[in-house]
């Protein structure tokens, strides 16, 4: 084979890496699209009355393309509380989310507690409007009733690594084991008390933030 020859299929195959990696960038866009229609269709008009045509039609793409890039309505709602509790534009594990490193890498217990309020209050922005589409369909709809326990069976599970940490840097209250207290903060830091707080008694997210740190400090150690 010529040189000429070998040198055009060099650039053929830098050529069409270039094209897979600017496909996959279009790709990740198009998604990001797809999933910002679907949060603005469901907060605005409820998961029932949104359609997966709809979405398609206010991202821009084609119901196929909502189904091959991100799923079907179930699978789009939960990536939207993925990346509400990720604090990102994608699902990121919980021991890889910047916040709960913060956590972890704090020595001061009650320092740590006041991060992952703060933490907690960015989360529930976001997710707290589309806990209440969660909450009008999950009676009539399994799917989304399913993915909701999933996820809150997964919250609290992260809830007893978090007091395991704290535990860790300084004993818990006389009395409190670490399930006790996985639980007081499971409780505490769900959509329902966040909404509770802002919308039927019009608190800050900043009175939110200090009271559950408050609360959590008094229900947790001497």
């Amino acid at each position: 084979m010529s040189r000429v020859n070998i040198l055009a299929m060099a650039g053929s195959v830098k050529r069409r890496r270039y094209d897979a990696t600017g496909r996959r960038a279009q790709s990740a866009e198009t998604r990001t699209r797809v999933l910002e229609a679907a949060r603005r269709l469901f907060v605005a008009g409820g998961y029932r009355a949104t359609t997966v045509a709809a979405i398609a039609a206010a991202a821009g793409v084609n119901p196929d393309t909502v189904y091959s890039l991100v799923g079907s309505k179930p699978a789009l709602l939960g990536e939207l509380i993925e990346r509400a509790v990720s604090h990102a534009d994608r699902a990121v594990p919980a021991e890889d989310r910047d916040y709960v490193q913060a956590v972890r890498a704090e020595p001061d217990p009650r320092r740590k507690v006041v991060l992952y309020a703060t933490a907690l209050v960015e989360t529930q922005r976001q997710l707290a409007p589309l806990y209440k589409v969660i909450r009008e369909a999950a009676p009539s709809e399994s799917e989304v009733g399913a993915l909701w326990r999933k996820i809150s069976d997964r919250r609290l599970q992260n809830m007893q690594l978090f007091v395991t940490d704290l535990e860790a840097a300084e004993p818990l209250r006389a009395g409190v084991t670490v399930d006790d207290a996985a639980h007081h903060v499971w409780t505490l830091n769900s959509p329902d008390v966040f909404l509770l707080l802002t919308e039927d008694r019009g608190w800050s997210p900043e009175q939110v933030r200090d009271w559950l740190a408050q609360t959590w400090e008094r229900l947790l150690f001497e």
